[in-house]
């Protein structure tokens, strides 16, 4: 990726504060994902008499009307209250897609694919999914639990039937930080991604560093920082993470 793409947080900021495009404009490119009048108003009027809707009554009208806004949207697909959309015209949902409440979507950047989530899956009360010109991919049946976050600034993966329990954080980029000098907002910044393999379990509050695989059916502990690979089936726990046994193996009579 380009320093360019690696500063996009630093970006959107810089934007925000030089004045050099209009308030509409900024609008639409972080919120919206297009410009043009129209889009903006089918933005606001959707999100305006759904967004905050309560009861049997909200779940319906967004059931029929937040599809609008994605650029894919499958069968059966139900959103909470209060559900945030950033740049949805990059959001692809697949069939029995649950998004419950305070959740935010976010598939902002210049040359990302966006975020793609199948069937099947669940993404927990105020949890987020943010790019920054990367991509986020949910495989069919993932269970994102409560006040989680994934963000990717290239590309985060989790595979399919992962359970990633409350607080969990997968960290899909990281600031260079080198130069004592320099704030580190004018470093830029690098992302590898994130792998999180099928079937694996991330316990409640582990946090995953960016470049790191978790291997498929692996279990990692509750609040464990993973800094390196997991192999598949590993158990692994702790600050820093270490792999503890694989899960074939019989326990041992001292566990």
């Amino acid at each position: 990726m380009t320093d360019q793409a690696n500063k996009e947080s630093v970006r959107i900021q810089q934007e925000v504060t030089s004045g050099m495009k209009s308030k509409l404009t900024l609008y639409s490119d972080l919120i919206v994902g297009k410009r043009g009048f129209g889009a903006l108003i089918k933005y606001e009027l959707i999100m305006l008499f759904c967004s905050r809707t309560p009861g049997a009554l909200g779940l319906f009208l967004r059931s029929k009307l937040y599809p609008c806004l994605f650029r894919t949207c499958g069968r059966n697909v139900n959103f909470g209250s209060n559900v945030v959309l950033r740049n949805p015209n990059k959001i692809d949902l697949g069939d029995n897609v649950i998004i419950d409440d305070n959740c935010l979507l976010d598939a902002k950047g210049r040359r990302n694919n966006g975020i793609t989530i199948e069937s099947g899956v669940f993404v927990g009360r105020n949890s987020i999914l943010s790019c920054k010109n990367g991509d986020i991919i949910l495989r069919k049946d993932a269970n994102i639990g409560f006040n989680c976050e994934v963000f990717s600034g290239s590309r985060v993966e989790v595979g399919e039937g992962v359970l990633m329990a409350a607080y969990g954080y997968l960290i899909g980029g990281d600031h260079d930080a080198d130069n004592a000098d320099v704030s580190v907002t004018q470093q830029g910044s690098t992302s590898h991604g994130i792998l999180v393999e099928d079937g694996s379990w991330l316990g409640a509050g582990a946090l995953v560093r960016d470049g790191v695989t978790v291997g498929a059916h692996a279990i990692v502990g509750a609040g464990a920082v993973v800094t390196h690979n997991v192999p598949e089936y590993a158990i692994a726990a702790g600050v820093p993470a270490r792999i503890l046994r694989d899960r074939r193996e019989p326990r041992s009579s001292t566990e």
